[in-house]
């Protein structure tokens, strides 16, 4: 079935077609990495990583990269705070974000562009965009000449001269017109900086992501994807950059962006103090949990953080590991992704129907009985390990509690043992109390033809 995709620069929903149906390409913007991100942040990974998956069932040999931005004045500040050389701050973070990434099950990229690795790329396009007039320096700064660029503004559908009063822009006695924005900007000798015809200096951060894009996926690529609040300025200042560089050549075909998570219907921001690192709440919940609200939503739309919806996403999780449980003695084979389930995702990543498919197929599981089963439990992984859920072993999800915790099987085991006896001696008070005891230590017990089961009740 065709994958349709709503495209932010037409303003339509588009059936996706490759350029080369052998090599398809995509680029997501990744972290700058002077600190842990916010759970917001985790939204275009998590989207994106579904909208990977689904692309190689139909074009196995995509290309999908993901940079890393190592350089970067935010970057500066952090490390000047803490006193370390800036290499430490953007080593710690960028192996911090691979970690929260994997726990969220976010497979890697296939590229992992850092810019610090693209000096001499950036140098170049640089003065490609200087050859042909699009550029200029000024200052020991070179700034790209936005006027110099008839499409400007085409992303965003919005007036250049709109898109200019309403944004944060640097007003600089040496730009040409407002807008311009920063290609190349001086470094003195307490800030990271490298040789260039312009003397030393560090990349302004729009032109970092398309030197790597060129160098990775070529001049024109498939899809460019990130969050809504990248369409103005940095994507559209992609845009305009990378297609002057290229003698006018399209630079991305398909541009999809994920609306923002807010929290109790307001953006999250560090002035509103509402900001969540997604490293703390790693450290409190299930990845997948996380990763299942995530999805809950449909992507192009607004999100709302809450912990009762967090909770909700742990509690659906349990049941449809419930149903695997039961189907223990059960071999699936191999999964099977079911067409209801592809279809809801060929239709713009439509998660949320996605989301309800799975529930289905989950009840299915439950009813199924004798020959039926394994093609449920199959179709139960395939359609849900498309989403990148339900990854991990049933009784390992039900045994281990919230991240920290500390469960002890062997104490808990033995009280079993000792409920069984007392069972088996009819003691009845003594069952019954074991049962209480385990419940204040956060464990439910379950009484089944299989015997007795526990499980611990997560936040």
């Amino acid at each position: 079935m065709p994958i349709s995709l709503y495209n932010t620069l037409s303003r339509r929903t588009e059936a996706f077609t490759p350029i080369d149906p052998n090599r398809v390409t995509m680029y997501v913007c990744g972290p700058t990495v002077y600190n842990y991100i916010h759970i917001g942040n985790a939204r275009p990974p998590v989207v994106f990583d579904v909208l990977a998956r689904l692309i190689r069932r139909h074009y196995p040999n995509l290309v999908y990269a993901r940079n890393i931005t190592d350089v970067d004045d935010k970057i500066n500040a952090a490390a000047s705070a803490a006193g370390v050389p800036i290499g430490q701050i953007t080593e710690r973070f960028t192996q911090a974000y691979r970690e929260d990434m994997a726990r969220l099950g976010v497979a890697a990229p296939d590229v992992e562009p850092h810019a610090t690795d693209h000096i001499p790329q950036i140098v170049a396009m640089i003065e490609r965009l200087i050859a042909s007039g699009h550029a200029y320096e000024a200052e020991g700064h070179v700034l790209f000449h936005v006027e110099s660029y008839a499409e400007y503004g085409a992303l965003s559908g919005r007036d250049p001269e709109d898109l200019i009063a309403g944004a944060r822009v640097e007003v600089a006695p040496y730009k040409k017109s407002p807008g311009d924005f920063v290609l190349w900007k001086p470094s003195d000798a307490t800030l990271p900086g490298w040789d260039s015809p312009w003397g030393r200096g560090r990349p302004g951060w729009h032109i970092e992501c398309s030197a790597m894009s060129e160098a990775h996926l070529g001049e024109t690529i498939d899809i460019h994807a990130g969050g809504v609040d990248l369409t103005f300025p940095h994507h559209e200042n992609e845009i305009a950059q990378s297609v002057c560089a290229h003698g006018g050549k399209t630079f991305a075909r398909y541009w999809l962006h994920n609306g923002m998570l807010t929290f109790d219907g307001r953006k999250m921001s560090k002035s509103l103090g509402n900001v969540l690192q997604l490293h703390e709440l790693l450290g409190r919940h299930p990845g997948e949990a996380l990763r299942l609200m995530l999805l809950r939503g449909h992507y192009r739309q607004p999100l709302d953080w809450s912990e009762s919806a967090l909770t909700q996403s742990v509690r659906t999780l349990d049941g449809w590991y419930g149903a695997l449980r039961d189907m223990a003695d059960v071999d699936a084979g191999d999964a099977v992704v079911p067409a209801a389930v592809e279809a809801a995702l060929c239709d713009d990543l439509n998660t949320p129907q996605a989301l309800a498919e799975i529930s289905q197929l989950a009840d299915a599981a439950r009813r199924a009985t004798g020959g039926e089963r394994a093609a449920a439990k199959a179709a139960l992984l395939g359609g849900a390990g498309l989403l990148g859920l339900l990854q991990e072993d049933p009784e390992t999800w039900f045994r281990q509690g919230n991240p920290g915790e500390c469960i002890d099987e062997a104490a808990i085991e033995a009280l079993l043992e000792e409920r069984r006896a007392a069972r088996a001696a009819k003691d009845f008070a003594r069952s019954d109390a074991i049962r209480d005891q385990l419940r204040e230590l956060g464990i439910a017990i379950e009484d089944g033809a299989q015997g007795t089961r526990w499980s611990v009740v997560k936040a």
